[in-house]
């Protein structure tokens, strides 16, 4: 088998790993082989985390509306459901946003959900 000199690809590898880890605590930033199992997984965290964002954020909105709602004589689900019912088209983000910056505006809101499940049960 012929001999492979990689002695300036190596290095370039190395030098990336280095850049990237350059900011971790000890060893994790100046040992090649502590480097590397510190970036594979800050990156597997990195790629896991980006989506359990997601979630962490759907959670926060939502406890928002619920506080607010119940601030209006509502529960979060009926909130929710009576703005479904009145065609109110507005995602829980701006909602949550809603909130917590314009109370007026949130109340009003939820005047309509209210209209609307009081409308649908004597129906």
């Amino acid at each position: 088998m012929p001999r492979v000199k990689r002695a300036t690809i190596a290095l370039k590898k190395r030098r990336k790993l280095m850049k990237a880890v350059k900011g971790y605590r000890g060893s994790r930033s100046r040992r090649v082989n502590c480097a590397q199992e510190a970036f594979l997984h800050a990156q597997h965290y990195a790629y896991r985390d980006r989506r359990v964002k997601k979630r962490d954020f759907r959670r926060l909105w939502i406890a928002r509306i619920n506080a607010a709602a119940r601030t209006c004589g509502l529960s979060y689900s009926r909130m929710m459901n009576g703005l479904r019912l009145a065609g109110v088209d507005v995602n829980r983000k701006v909602l949550a946003e809603i909130a917590v910056a314009d109370g007026a505006a949130f109340s009003r809101l939820a005047d309509v959900a209210r209209q609307k499940l009081e409308t649908q049960a004597t129906a």
